[in-house]
């Protein structure tokens, strides 16, 4: 059963609301403590003008921490449930679908609702503890369903909707919900409610692709502008930024902050861990243990804290495990510094501690009096619990779920007129993993309409900090001897600087909200361009209709997209995994990603090769040289060499590899010119192998095919059943060709392969 706490102040956390999979509300005599801020009630003010309409499809958007899900469930109290009108609350997450249930549940006052006696609603999931789309009752008041439950039977809403001309649909996260399974749910509701009144709940509605924006305005066109209803475009009743509520002092301005830790995980991890890591967001016990008991770790979190204890205050930090949480605050008094730590378990079952509700208590008002500095805490305070005077959290865990950092970033985040404090920072810890798990930056929950940023400095702050943990890999990979990167090590480091980005969010099969950035470099730009404008014929191609592709078929796109765009010698290179998630997303909303460049940032700056040449030049002994590269290194808080590379470490080896250039240069031309591919033919080679021992050749031969293979309109021929598919050219490509097999071309070599593989014309 989940529980989630109704909590207004300290004393008051043993007061729970059980979230039932259903229930009947009756309403609460009194008045309702919490009093809506200004923006909040303007938004309920702007939702009256537009609920004159008799239908209407319209956004409502309130920055990370503006509080949509109060603000919708106070209003629709009043607007919907105590007229006896039905509402449809759709969302991605289980934990979505608990808050907005809890919020209904908690502010049913009779102050709000006085016509009626009570309401009923109920929970739809996937979720064990939940009910399904079978359960549904005609009396249902409220449902607050996940949307992949009610879309896989969308006709089961048809006896609930019998008789219904109006109904209130609320979309959370509606910035998603130009994926298909929204948008298949929003047209079935169309043609069966005259009066249907959609309201989207976001914090960011353009966060992605700008033509992503013309599939919103056909889903949201409604809007209240200058007191009147308005219609046409992307429609928007309500809309404030964060900048805007830091501006009214809600919110506190978040103050990034990123430390590299010296630590690895994940080599010996298999398929069920990744996959618990990557669709559940839980780390498997083996990694969790490496990163409770690492020294270095725990050493590096609490001396970032007494680095800056004045300025971090009071911090809440969170903790992987219990046992990290026990050795954390050991660590934290021996400091010197006043710590204690809370758990969401009575009792953990590998370290024995038991915890009572009694303990976490008298510690979290401890932390309330300000007789603690630091409070590290386990499954807890993510939700609901009152702590405005914290300024600081520390992301001590990594997670790969959206909605989770929102809420621990959201600890931090109460501004001086909510009670809290003008500034916030979020600092995170970050490990360098093996395989490339798409953990979230907490900066992308604030990406969007909602820029924060005041100037210049501060958005080349931000696109150094991304590029500094997309790079992570690539520095580490430099310094690990038994990998080999001589390939990239021979390229100017101003092209190994990332020239832009595609920056995207998907929703995984299971709910899980995945942000995503690809770094585009020089090598890369050109096939990418290539990659975004082909991929509507790409899935055509593949016959690719469905939101979730399965792997195989993800596998095989990609590759086709390898062979196609990303052949020959790129590098830096590009990543299999980069193009899949790009795949997935197109696959969801059928619009290409948004590019950002970083033309902002001075790539001079960063260019190793200009340190190292200046050193070169001036002829700087080992002390010179030591003294110059420790003053360019400590030279302030905005140093852009520290912000990428992150680690001096990083930073040096780079260096000396740049140094190693100049001193060596006759060496390594010599070198590059002595390059030996085997005794075998590469005639003798299909092109995939080609492709690993002569790159540029690769290219080359599987450009003049497909050139080979176009007919008079400029489309990819077959050339064996002609028939005008650029997909079926290139599987043939990859399987065989041959150079110069038995004195055949090419193309004639691909006949042949197109008769061996199908035995006759027609479909491959």
């Amino acid at each position: 059963m989940y529980y989630t706490r109704e909590v207004n102040k300290v004393e008051n956390i043993n007061d729970f609301i059980e979230v039932k999979s259903c229930g009947e509300v009756s309403p609460k005599k009194g008045t309702n403590a919490r009093i809506p801020y200004e923006h909040q009630k303007e938004a309920m003010s702007c939702l009256d003008i537009i609920n004159q309409e008799q239908s209407y499809s319209t956004l409502v958007v309130l920055p990370t921490g503006g509080g949509k899900t109060y603000t919708a469930s106070m209003w629709l109290l009043k607007n919907a449930i105590d007229k006896k009108k039905k509402i449809l609350w759709i969302a991605h997450r289980q934990m979505l679908l608990e808050q907005a249930a809890e919020s209904f549940q908690k502010f049913a006052y009779t102050e709000v609702i006085p016509h009626i006696s009570s309401f009923c609603f109920r929970i739809i999931s996937g979720a064990s503890n939940r009910d399904c789309t079978g359960d549904i009752q005609s009396g249902d008041n409220l449902l607050i369903v996940s949307k992949d439950s009610i879309g896989r039977n969308i006709e089961r809403l048809d006896r609930w909707l019998k008789g219904e001309n109006e109904l209130y649909l609320i979309v959370d996260e509606a910035h998603h919900s130009t994926a298909k399974t929204y948008r298949r749910i929003i047209d079935y509701l169309k043609a069966r409610i005259t009066n249907l009144k959609i309201i989207g709940l976001t914090a960011t509605p353009f966060r992605t692709a700008e033509n992503e924006q013309g599939l919103l305005a056909h889903i949201y066109n409604d809007g209240v502008k200058d007191g009147q209803a308005v219609h046409g475009n992307v429609g928007i009743t309500y809309q404030i930024g964060l900048k805007e509520l830091i501006n009214r002092q809600i919110l506190a301005k978040p103050i990034f902050e990123s430390f590299y830790t010296d630590e690895q995980y994940g080599d010996t991890l298999g398929v069920d861990a990744w996959e618990s890591i990557q669709h559940l967001d839980i780390l498997p016990d083996e990694v969790a243990h490496q990163m409770a008991d690492s020294a270095a770790r725990n050493k590096l979190i609490v001396e970032t804290y007494r680095n800056k204890q004045e300025e971090y205050g009071q911090t809440i930090l969170f903790a992987v495990n219990v046992v990290h949480a026990v050795q954390l605050t050991a660590l934290f008094k021996k400091a010197g510094v006043a710590a204690d730590f809370i758990v969401s378990s009575i009792k953990d079952s590998i370290t024995g501690v038991t915890i009572s509700r009694e303990d976490n208590n008298r510690k979290l008002k401890e932390y309330c009096d300000g007789k603690l500095q630091v409070l590290i805490n386990v499954n807890i305070l993510t939700e609901g619990v009152d702590l405005p005077k914290t300024k600081t959290v520390f992301l001590a865990r990594p997670t790969v779920s959206a909605i989770l950092m929102t809420q621990m970033v959201g600890r931090a985040l109460r501004g001086t007129a909510a009670g809290g404090t003008s500034s916030a920072y979020i600092v995170s810890f970050i490990d360098h993993w093996n395989e490339s798990i798409a953990w979230i930056n907490p900066e992308s929950l604030f990406e969007g309409n909602n820029d924060f940023r005041d100037n210049e400095a501060e958005r080349i702050k931000h696109e150094l900090r991304l590029i500094a943990i997309s790079k992570i890999e690539e520095f580490a990979s430099i310094l690990d001897d038994s990998i080999d990167t001589s390939d990239l090590e021979k390229v100017p480091f101003e092209q190994r600087i990332p020239i832009g980005m595609y920056a995207f969010s998907y929703l995984e099969e299971n709910g899980m909200d995945r942000a995503y950035q690809v770094m585009v470099y020089n090598s890369t730009q050109d096939a990418y361009n290539q990659l975004m404008q082909s991929l509507p014929a790409l899935f055509r191609s593949f016959d690719a209709t469905e939101e979730y592709l399965s792997e195989e078929q993800l596998d095989e796109m990609e590759r086709q997209c390898r062979n196609s765009f990303f052949c020959g010698e790129l590098v830096p290179p590009y990543e299999s995994r980069d193009v899949l998630n790009v795949l997935k997303y197109y696959a969801q909303y059928e619009t290409i990603p948004q590019f950002y460049t970083f033309d902002e940032i001075d790539r001079n700056k960063l260019d190793v090769a200009v340190i190292a040449k200046q050193i070169w030049d001036e002829d700087m002994g080992q002390r010179k040289k030591a003294e110059y590269i420790d003053s360019i290194w400590d030279s302030g808080d905005d140093n852009m060499l520290r912000l990428f590379f992150g680690r001096k470490l990083y930073f040096l080896r780079q260096l000396d590899i740049e140094l190693m250039k100049i001193s060596h240069s006759s060496d390594l031309c010599e070198d590059e010119n002595n390059v030996k591919y085997g005794t075998k033919a590469l005639e003798d080679l299909p092109l995939y192998e080609i492709g690993k021992i002569n790159p540029m050749l690769e290219k080359q031969l599987r450009d003049q095919v497909f050139e080979n293979a176009r007919n008079e309109n400029g489309e990819y021929k077959c050339a064996c059943c002609g028939k005008t598919d650029r997909s079926r050219v290139y599987f043939q490509v990859d399987h065989i060709v041959p150079m110069n097999r038995g004195g055949k071309s090419v193309v004639e070599n691909l006949q042949i392969l197109c008769r061996q593989c199908n035995g006759m014309k027609g479909d491959h």
